[in-house]
């Protein structure tokens, strides 16, 4: 199965979910997770259509990124709005090479973090104002929050008990654009033992809303390939699926 045909086929699900939720398919944005993947499988996906795409690696995003820029400055009728988000873990020393590189990063967990992409971003809006262009105030990185929502161990991600403190520090940073939460569910277990999870996250959310401000929190990015059905019917805003498009991934390209 080539990947026109796989891509329809996600495409569709995700359709066809948000008309059995009782949604509406523009209000669940599908993220085509890239990581591992040749740049040359990513441009054609965008030839097809698909727009938004998911990197879990600094080290290996930015070649990407910088490729995709190159050949859209060789092709100037080309005027997609190509979305980068970064939706693996992000090390704080890695914050600076992260920060306005990304149109959302979905996986910020930490007071430290934030305020990380805090300062690169302030540097930056610095630049800004010296070259008279982007206007500095418009100079802000959206984020996501991860919480951990299965609480293990091994996963990244804010507890729930902690997730108020961080929301809070987040709101504070001027140069950060809060705009939703992000969970992985634990995998140990059939994908209809997700949609607990999901259902969690949401109703965290709401909870946060009810604290913070209704509509501070638009985006839940949760629902791999393997679940995101199920994460639509419990209000997922973004989708993260990789192998149901690209296919299984070579982690050698890495």
């Amino acid at each position: 199965m080539n990947l026109a045909v796989r891509l329809q086929e996600v495409q569709e699900q995700v359709i066809n979910s948000c008309k059995k939720a009782g949604r509406n398919p523009d209000e669940v944005a599908l993220i085509a997770v890239s990581k591992t993947h040749p740049y040359e499988l990513i441009s054609e996906a965008m030839r097809l259509g698909q727009l938004r795409f998911g990197e879990s690696y600094i080290q290996e995003a930015l070649p990407k990124i910088e490729r995709f820029e190159e050949d859209r400055a060789s092709e100037p009728a080309r005027e997609e709005p190509v979305e980068w988000h970064f939706i693996g873990h992000l090390q704080t020393r890695k914050a600076r090479e992260a920060a306005g590189r990304f149109a959302l990063i979905h996986s910020v967990d930490s007071v430290r973090l934030a305020q990380a992409l805090h300062k690169r971003m302030e540097q930056i809006a610095e630049n800004c104002s010296l070259d008279s262009a982007p206007e500095p105030a418009s100079v802000r990185q959206p984020i996501l929050i991860q919480v951990n929502i299965g609480r293990e161990e091994q996963k990244s991600g804010v507890l729930e008990e902690h997730l108020p403190a961080l929301l809070e520090q987040a709101l504070e940073l001027p140069r950060l654009h809060l705009r939703g939460l992000m969970c992985i569910p634990p995998f140990d277990g059939p994908p209809e033992d997700a949609r607990r999870y999901f259902s969690a996250l949401r109703e965290l959310r709401d909870g946060m809303e009810l604290r913070f401000g209704k509509g501070i929190l638009p985006e839940l990015s949760m629902g791999m390939s393997q679940d995101f059905e199920l994460a639509i019917a419990e209000g997922a805003t973004l989708v993260r699926v990789g192998t149901s498009i690209f296919g299984r991934r070579n982690y050698a390209q890495q």
